[in-house]
């Protein structure tokens, strides 16, 4: 029985980690809940599990009493390695020039910050900051979204017009 309860030696403690892990897994839902809603590949599961993740990695080295310089290597480790899983929700289309998935990949990138955040017991901070990532995927993408629609709009009633105009002067 101690070999599985190592880590977590008294319910006070228990209950950080429990709470700290919680707050991980809502806070990653918080971003991951957007995503799902647009439709996009990395949703409310993986930003949730990438959350708790980074969170755990902060949290056991916390615990296990690394100093702080050995607790910053594997803060650097968990940025290195969420930059590989956000580099695989990056696409190019060669065919358009066009490149897709990098708001997916700082989502990614943004949740394990959060999480490492919540791991080292700065909830606040964490709640803030998945709140203003939330807005800046919601709301500045939907303004992102008007603009561009707008864009296209002209760029369509600009190609009526020149049409229009190519066949007035091919009739005179």
């Amino acid at each position: 029985m101690q070999e599985l309860t190592v880590g977590l030696p008294d319910p006070a403690q228990t209950m950080r980690v429990t709470m700290r892990l919680s707050a991980a897994m809502l806070l990653g839902a918080i971003v991951g809940i957007q995503r799902e809603q647009s439709g996009k590949a990395a949703g409310l599961r993986t930003h949730m599990l990438v959350a708790v993740g980074t969170a755990l990695f902060v949290i056991t080295a916390l615990e296990a009493g690394m100093s702080m310089r050995d607790l910053s290597r594997v803060i650097q480790g968990i940025a290195a390695g969420i930059g590989f899983i956000g580099a695989g929700a990056i696409l190019k289309l060669a065919e358009e020039r066009q490149i897709q998935g990098l708001t997916t990949a700082a989502g990614i990138w943004m949740t394990a910050a959060v999480g490492v955040a919540v791991g080292l017991g700065r909830v606040g901070l964490a709640l803030l900051s998945a709140v203003l990532a939330w807005m800046i995927l919601a709301v500045v993408g939907a303004i992102e979204h008007r603009i561009e629609r707008r864009a296209a709009k002209a760029e369509t009633m600009s190609q009526t017009v020149s049409i229009i105009s190519c066949s007035g002067e091919t009739k005179r």
